[in-house]
């Protein structure tokens, strides 16, 4: 028996399955160390600003270095550049690691490490994404999605607890030494798996010319098909509402609990359960069709029955629900979206589009991190004290004091959330997106 028959053993949906628990036990750990130094980093500062630049400074390199990742992603090996991608990542986390140990670590320090994983990160999206309609068959996309959405999810309501508890007894160290662990167990999964390389296509000769030339490719191609494009706007629209709320996620909990690492716990394990019961459904039942209602009426939902009620002053228990609420429908929403992209984009340009596609919707998330801290710090916090300029105003939806402004936040961005996947039907190339576009495989 030939390695390379060994190898294929290991590929569609039983590879994938493979790659699929490397990458959520790494995200387990990753989960864990951002929990512990979200409490190191708020314990420090006590300001939301600074766990906002943390989120900044990992996104913007991935947002500025998606166009060339794209196309290095077509070219190379996507394998290889998944694995690469999470060595680089892990090598971020042994920094860290080492200045925390040392009794070095400076929030700074959390600023740099988060530069060198949203560089690698622009590779690892694009990657994995155009791997998947390699590995499985159309039909499976939807189920294939809804289990890297509840992979995320899952990761996120086991994290905080398993952290919360882990904290207290080993330290935050030794969680940055399980976090690098995983790491290597996500490389080695890969490592066991077959994933082949694209067939050519006429998309593909097409596009093909000098760096500049490709890296320009994928723009060129969303934006020649207006329902792409559409889609796109629409989660342009929605990242920036959602990241200027999901910035002061955690520094709003703390402050509304008098820095209770229990309580945020408790609200993040919330946001992962609804995650993973929104991922278990996709991954069953594969999403709604026509896709795009899974998009839009996923948006709405989420945002008005979740993020809105998450910022008023109903207490732990009703942020706890609204919590859960809120990220139920986003591996609907992110597994339907998906799925379209995947059936109709060529294969072997999934790169250059999917990275130029995440630019465009993440394009707005870098100054929502920018901006969320000294909104919350220095207007709507000050503005929602006793005897604050809206204390009055909404006071009796999001209570005043600590946290209030940040709620208020919440209550804003959710409200337009919600009229974003809503008017999304008003525009006949978002709406009928499926009809408009053939799939790739009809072509």
């Amino acid at each position: 028996m030939t390695t390379t028959t060994a190898s294929a053993r290991l590929s569609g949906m039983r590879g994938f399955t493979l790659v699929w628990v490397g990458q959520f036990v790494s995200l387990l750990g990753t989960a864990m160390t951002q929990f512990g130094l979200t409490i190191w980093a708020y314990q420090l500062t006590g300001q939301a600003t600074a766990l906002a630049l943390v989120g900044f400074f990992n996104f913007a390199p991935t947002i500025i270095l998606s166009p060339i990742a794209g196309v290095l992603v077509d070219r190379w090996n996507r394998k290889l550049t998944m694995m690469l991608s999470d060595i680089g990542a892990g090598a971020a986390t042994i920094a860290v690691f080492l200045l925390y140990s040392s009794g070095n670590l400076q929030i700074w320090h959390l600023y740099a490490a988060g530069l060198v994983t949203g560089a690698f990160q622009a590779f690892q999206f694009p990657a994995y994404s155009a791997s998947i309609s390699l590995m499985i068959s159309e039909k499976d996309y939807g189920r294939a999605n809804g289990m890297l959405g509840l992979a995320e999810s899952a990761s996120s309501i086991i994290a905080p607890p398993l952290a919360g508890f882990l904290l207290a007894a080993i330290g935050l160290s030794s969680i940055m030494l399980i976090d690098i662990v995983t790491f290597i167990f996500a490389v080695g999964a890969l490592a066991l798996v077959f994933i082949p390389q694209p067939t050519a296509t006429s998309e593909g000769a097409e596009s093909r010319g000098h760096l500049l030339r490709e890296s320009i490719y994928g723009f060129r191609y969303i934006v020649a098909r207006p329902s792409l494009l559409g889609l796109q706007l629409v989660f342009l629209c929605i990242n920036l509402l959602a990241t200027l709320a999901m910035a002061v996620f955690a520094p709003m909990i703390l402050a509304r609990t008098n820095q209770q690492a229990d309580a945020l716990a408790l609200t993040q394990a919330a946001t992962g359960a609804g995650g993973v019961v929104g991922g278990l459904l996709m991954s069953v039942w594969g999403g709604p069709r026509p896709r795009v209602h899974g998009v839009l009426l996923g948006m709405a939902a989420s945002s008005l029955l979740g993020m809105a009620v998450l910022g008023t002053q109903g207490g732990l228990l009703v942020w706890t629900v609204s919590a859960f609420v809120m990220t139920f429908f986003i591996p609907m929403i992110n597994g339907s979206n998906q799925a379209i992209w995947q059936a109709k984009v060529a294969p072997d340009v999934q790169g250059r589009v999917f990275a130029a596609r995440r630019m465009i919707a993440q394009l707005t998330i870098p100054i929502s991190f920018l901006a969320a801290g000294p909104l919350a710090d220095q207007l709507l916090e000050p503005a929602m004290m006793p005897g604050g300029s809206l204390a009055g105003a909404f006071g009796g939806l999001v209570g005043v004091g600590p946290g209030a402004g940040m709620g208020l936040m919440f209550v804003i961005m959710g409200v337009l959330g919600g009229l974003v996947g809503l008017v999304g039907y008003l525009i006949p190339a978002v709406r009928d997106a499926e009809k408009l576009l053939p799939d790739h495989g009809a072509r």
